[in-house]
């Protein structure tokens, strides 16, 4: 892109104790933000320092710009963010960190924007990762289907026409790009997934219609709804069960450091 971009890491504290290569969450943020996101926006600030240091696990968060929904956009050259976070971020935290360079040793997970961006990066490059998971996720880019007011509607509606062109009719206006078209992907991918949105987000109904075509073609993931909505303190309590999540998947890879 021609662009530099700014990205945050977490170390663990264990990180300066030992030799050993550490695998690495790659965190991403939601719509309207940027990657100081997680580490500012939290109720409590400590909150990745913490994970970091309870799971021995390199936290990266990158910049996706406010509006990128982290894909390569056919038109915008200065937006092409699944290249960004997929190729060239990733060969950046491996050569200058002690990570596990593998995909045996990489998962990914966003919110809203970034939720959607950690599970389509990863459905088109699951080599690359153990594991994704979506807080709150953008599962369907068809903004018809958010309950949101008619205005928010169509800025992102044109944010959406502007990076992948004029939306084809139907319900589903970019297939492809959008998670509600990818299920059977997902479901050859093999790759473990974990979703979970507050049942008051205006996003809940995409996300249930993501589950149930997931449940429909037999693709096993794990799907959680509790109390909140779109906010900072519903993400804070969520992300550590995401962590616990992946930290049992990079346990079985035998990546995890003790």
């Amino acid at each position: 892109m021609n662009r530099t971009l700014r990205t945050a890491v977490v170390l663990p504290d264990r990180y300066k104790k030992t030799k050993q290569a550490f695998p690495v969450l790659y965190l991403l943020h939601g719509g309207s933000g940027s990657f100081r996101d997680w580490l500012t926006k939290t109720p409590d600030r400590t909150l990745l320092h913490r994970l970091s240091d309870q799971y021995n696990l390199i936290i990266v968060t990158p910049d996706g710009d406010p509006t990128s929904y982290y894909f390569d956009s056919p038109f915008v050259k200065e937006s092409q963010f699944e290249t960004f976070i997929a190729q060239e971020l990733v060969e950046k935290i491996d050569r200058t960190y002690r990570t596990v360079r593998t995909g045996k040793g990489r998962v990914i997970a966003g919110l809203s924007m970034g939720g959607h961006g950690a599970l389509y990066i990863s459905s088109r490059h699951p080599e690359l990762y153990a594991a994704a998971g979506s807080m709150s996720g953008v599962m369907d880019i068809n903004t018809a289907h958010w309950k949101v007011d008619s205005s928010f509607a169509r800025l992102r509606a044109a944010n959406f026409a502007r990076l992948l062109g004029p939306p084809k009719s139907g319900p589903m206006p970019y297939p492809g790009y959008t998670l509600v078209t990818l299920a059977d992907r997902l479901k050859s991918n093999q790759l473990p997934l974990i979703l979970d949105i507050g049942v008051d987000d205006f996003l809940i109904e995409t996300n249930r219609d993501l589950h149930l075509r997931l449940v429909e073609n037999q693709t096993p993931h794990d799907y959680t709804e509790r109390p909140g909505a779109h906010t900072w303190p519903y993400w804070e309590n969520a992300l550590p069960y995401q962590v616990l999540f992946f930290s049992k998947i990079l346990k079985a890879n035998q990546v995890a450091v003790p």
